[in-house]
């Protein structure tokens, strides 16, 4: 297993501020504390929102600090001695903050002129020898607009737009890493693109949180879902077949049936059995979980409850139903409160409730019926940006493929020890 890392992200502020890089900060921090790994929280205006690891606010690190605001105002006049006092205060405090730490996180503070001083000590703490790694993780900067201020191309403000050997260098898209290619000094960029957090947007049960993880729930091509009790006339053994076709279709797809059985009655029990003969028979352990069965990790059993059945509708591509018979179809109405897209049998009560949903009939073949399905979905909108969302865009999909490879790669590349940035 490899060693956790020991991360530190750095800001002029943290939530409780609301603003899109305060957001970023706070679902990387959270997603890697997750993950397994050490986290430290630096910024300069906001509260401690977690308990989970440090976060520690210091004024003098914002955007709004008098000191800082003077310095810079000074600087401008063309007095740059109002600097040294404030970089040398920053970054003995960097220095201690860092102590420890694997890699340091720097959004926007390298490359944004709110806090001229806390760039300076950055630069000056990545040619320290024994500093930690150090990445400016770069989501706009001034010099993209061709009316910035003057006074930001003259010394010391250049270093917004310079290059530092020691510090590698990540944006968010390959729009903005041409930007920033065309209108910053020679940078080499990597893209690492922001995310989404389900569990935080959503505000997911945390049975929900376990489950996603366990049945990898985000990487998956299609998650369907049947919230139907275990009895014959839900005529489950189809769904088991049709989930079948879709895998023979090539998609990674899990299906979660959420609904249990009664122990008691025989007749259920059989049926039960049934169905475990066909998931076992037809290969397909790994893409069915049975919930009123299901065990997580450390043997606790799962109790879903109306939040949790909320969840996986908010987490899932299709509903399907392939009932014989139903008095109503309250799923469906469910499923049409969130644009969940449904495919479901033509009986009576579901095409009394059903409009622009895909109708099968219960005679038609399995395999059939899954490639109807794979069409409806793919003139679907929603649900194919949903899924690209899912596949590609949630933080512990992108921390585990993309960032945290490229933090280890970045914490193995020894620093080029150097002078000091002169700060006058």
């Amino acid at each position: 297993m490899d060693t956790p890392l020991r991360i530190g992200l750095l800001h002029y502020s943290c939530s409780p501020v609301v603003g899109g890089v305060e957001e970023i900060l706070s679902r990387q921090a959270d997603t890697f504390h997750r993950l397994g790994h050490s986290v430290s929280v630096l910024a300069g205006m906001g509260e401690v929102f977690t308990k989970d690891f440090p976060v520690r606010i210091e004024r003098v690190l914002g955007s709004q600090n008098a000191r800082i605001i003077k310095a810079h105002e000074q600087s401008r006049q063309g007095n740059q001695s109002q600097l040294r006092r404030p970089v040398n205060r920053l970054y003995k405090m960097l220095s201690e903050w860092s102590r420890g730490l694997d890699i340091i996180l720097a959004h926007n503070v390298l490359h944004m002129p709110f806090n001229l001083p806390l760039t300076l000590a950055l630069r000056r703490l990545a040619a320290t020898r024994n500093a930690p790694a150090m990445v400016s993780w770069a989501h706009d900067s001034p010099y993209l607009q061709p009316d910035h201020p003057k006074y930001l191309d003259r010394p010391p403000w250049v270093a917004l737009r310079r290059p530092h050997r020691n510090i590698h260098y990540v944006t968010i898209s390959e729009s903005r890493k041409t930007s920033f290619e065309r209108h910053l000094d020679d940078v080499s960029w990597k893209v690492l693109p922001n995310g989404i957090d389900p569990a935080h947007f959503f505000y997911l049960d945390a049975k929900t949180e376990r489950l996603a993880e366990e049945l990898d729930l985000f990487r998956r091509d299609m998650v369907v879902v049947q919230p139907s009790r275990i009895t014959p006339r839900k005529n489950l053994e189809l769904s088991i077949h049709i989930i079948r076709g879709i895998k023979l279709l090539g998609y990674n797809v899990l299906f979660l049936l959420t609904g249990a059985y009664d122990p008691h009655e025989e007749r259920a029990v059989a049926y039960y059995r049934r169905l475990r003969y066909w998931i076992k028979e037809l290969g397909l352990k790994e893409n069915i979980a049975i919930l009123a069965e299901y065990r997580f990790r450390d043997r606790k059993k799962l109790v879903p409850g109306r939040v949790f059945i909320r969840d996986l509708y908010l987490m899932a591509d299709l509903l399907l139903m392939t009932s014989k018979d139903e008095g109503f179809g309250l799923p469906l109405l469910e499923a049409g409160m969130i644009k969940l897209p449904i495919a479901c049998s033509d009986i009576p009560a579901f095409k009394e409730l059903g409009k622009g949903v895909c109708f099968f009939r219960l005679d038609e073949p399995p395999l059939f019926i899954s490639g109807r399905i794979i069409e409806y979905l793919g003139r679907t909108d929603t649900c194919r940006m949903f899924r690209n969302v899912m596949g590609k865009y949630v933080w512990d999909v992108i921390c585990r493929n993309e960032v945290i490879p490229f933090l280890r790669e970045v914490v193995g590349q020894a620093p080029m020890q150097g002078r000091h940035e002169h700060v006058p």
